[in-house]
């Protein structure tokens, strides 16, 4: 079958002219400028790259902003706080009062456990008065320089009152170092001198227990309580500093009492 000639000799009006641009692969998608546009490609490649620069930074923005999020802030305070501890009853603690009757409060022959907070919510302390057994130890204050306080954390393992506890004269036989009365950890045997300091007596813990540094003015609204006001020695076991690591405890106090567990399973 023959078809006739429509165009005749002449250009054919139906025809497309040829464009070398369209040859490709089939399938092949590709830009074509039009005849009035000139393509820029380092104009191009100049936005793909600010693209992918874009993409990048809101990623590794993310990044970092999921690693803030990841850790949690560190909690604590800049500096020990002054703090009125308040007796069981929730009067201030007074010297010479309630808890510290020098007849019927604590003293160094009572095992009963009296724990209160400081300088954070998660720092248990223990409160001693060790008059009659000893006068004038190391930051001691009341009449006889007697009434002290040491962290109720052990600084082997961190294993905390009531399994640290003081052991008045008498409550096992052993006497480290010669010490009748110390405070011992149940968990793993460590003793501490209460009347220097709370050094170690026997391990297996290699530092003493921190102390609270407590006052008691003599004069004023405050007269004979007792106050808070830092801690010496080296951090609480588990913090990195004693002032870090938990929330601070307010402008007071409480002192609570508690069952001490006591067991002889000293190793030194």
């Amino acid at each position: 079958m023959t078809f006739p000639d429509l165009c005749g000799t002449t250009a054919c009006p139906f025809q497309v002219g040829r464009n070398d641009a369209l040859d490709m692969p089939v399938g092949q998608v590709r830009r074509v400028a039009a005849a009035d546009e000139e393509v820029d490609e380092t104009k191009r490649n100049i936005l793909k790259l600010a693209a992918v620069a874009g993409i990048v930074g809101l990623g590794a923005g993310g990044a970092v902003g999921a690693l803030q999020y990841a850790q949690p802030p560190v909690v604590g305070t800049s500096s020990y706080p002054t703090v009125l501890l308040l007796d069981v009853d929730g009067t201030p603690l007074t010297i010479g009062q309630g808890s510290l009757d020098p007849t019927t409060g604590i003293n160094g022959n009572t095992s009963e456990l009296y724990l209160f907070y400081y300088p954070l919510q998660n720092e248990p302390n223990l409160l001693l008065n060790l008059s009659p057994l000893a006068k004038n130890v190391p930051r001691g204050i009341g009449p006889d320089g007697s009434i002290v306080a040491f962290s109720a954390i052990c600084q082997h393992l961190g294993c905390p009152a009531p399994a640290l506890a003081y052991y008045p004269p008498g409550t096992c036989p052993n006497t480290p170092g010669g010490q009748p009365f110390y405070i011992h950890c149940s968990c793993h045997g460590s003793t501490y001198d209460v009347t220097n300091a709370a050094a170690v007596l026997t391990g297996p813990a290699g530092l003493p227990l921190p102390q609270v540094i407590l006052i008691s003015p003599a004069t004023g609204p405050q007269a004979n309580q007792v106050l808070a006001t830092g801690v010496s020695g080296p951090p609480v076991n588990g913090h990195i500093t004693t002032l870090q690591g938990g929330y601070v405890v307010g402008d007071t106090s409480p002192v609570a009492t508690e069952a001490p567990i006591h067991l002889c399973n000293f190793l030194g």
